[in-house]
């Protein structure tokens, strides 16, 4: 079942082309990374989604709902942390939360929300005297007043420190496993990474790609990088292992001897043709390319 369904989204400003024919799915109870460069279409994807701005053309579905037909009904079972929203400065964290808590007919204690945000001390303090990490985590503690169906966080750990960081993670973790939905925008790898069970990445308003952190991995040339330690660099070896279909690229190292191996498919593979041709494997190290080099291989202009 799919928790957000996007078909054909174009959205059109002036000359200004922010989305064209966008279709992706979100399946019900997965943590989905959405990711893109500067300009790439994110914020408007989101904001359609919130029935906050008309698609010039195309439709979209959340929580089994038209986005833009039953959008009340949507925000009454979604959770937004967006990006950029300031808080209130006269209004202390607990009239935040209460303000959130009316708007949604929920009944939550805001003093377990902030306790599990970790500003329990700060509830009755004015929101003007928060750091932005303290901002932030308000925001994450309305996002999740009423046990939302689905949880839309837009630079979910901007202002935190690694350990706010870490603890939103936690968080999103936690929502998961009590079966919510998250829609996880991010310029944090790391983060992305760490609680994502698939990543869509956005170029240009289009999305040009859809896939597990490893499925996009292996997708990309050098998905690994393999360095295998030998007793002597063979230029004939060097050769018959360039041509293997598994091998995007070879080159070697003097000191000490050495094979680095860009790898698209088995490194069982590599290591079984290295010894079959006569040379002896000492060691060998496997790295495997972050999401953050696999982010840059689609959105540069050489995948075009």
């Amino acid at each position: 079942m799919a928790a957000i369904e996007a078909n054909a989204l174009t959205k059109s400003y002036g000359q200004t082309l922010a989305l064209e024919n966008l279709s992706f799915e979100v399946r019900e109870g997965e943590v989905f990374g959405f990711l893109g460069p500067n300009g790439a279409g994110k914020s408007t994807t989101i904001n359609i989604l919130l029935d906050f701005i008309r698609p010039t053309a195309g439709e979209v579905s959340v929580l089994e709902m038209d986005a833009q037909a039953q959008s009340r009904d949507i925000r009454q079972r979604t959770g937004v942390l967006p990006e950029g929203f300031e808080t209130y400065d006269r209004l202390t964290g607990r009239q935040h939360l209460e303000f959130a808590l009316d708007s949604k007919n929920a009944d939550d204690d805001p003093d377990e929300l902030v306790e599990r945000v970790g500003i329990a001390d700060a509830i009755d303090k004015k929101a003007g005297g928060y750091s932005k990490g303290m901002s932030q985590r308000l925001m994450l503690a309305m996002a999740l007043i009423g046990e939302p169906d689905l949880l839309i966080l837009d630079e979910p750990s901007t202002g935190l420190d690694p350990n706010g960081a870490r603890e939103m993670r936690e968080i999103v973790l936690e929502e998961a496993d009590r079966g919510a939905t998250i829609f996880f925008s991010s310029h944090i790898m790391e983060q992305v990474e760490a609680v994502c069970d698939r990543v869509g990445i956005l170029r240009e308003g289009e999305m040009v790609a859809i896939d597990t952190v490893e499925g996009l991995r292996d997708s990309v040339s050098g998905g690994t990088t393999l360095r295998v330690s030998v007793d002597r660099i063979d230029n004939g070896v060097v050769n018959e292992i360039r041509a293997l279909p598994e091998v995007s690229s070879i080159r070697t190292d003097e000191s000490p001897p050495s094979l680095i191996v860009e790898c698209n498919g088995s490194k069982t593979t590599v290591l079984n043709e290295i010894e079959e041709q006569g040379l002896e494997v000492k060691d060998f190290q496997t790295k495997e390319a972050s999401l953050d080099e696999v982010f840059r291989s689609y959105t540069t202009e050489a995948r075009v």
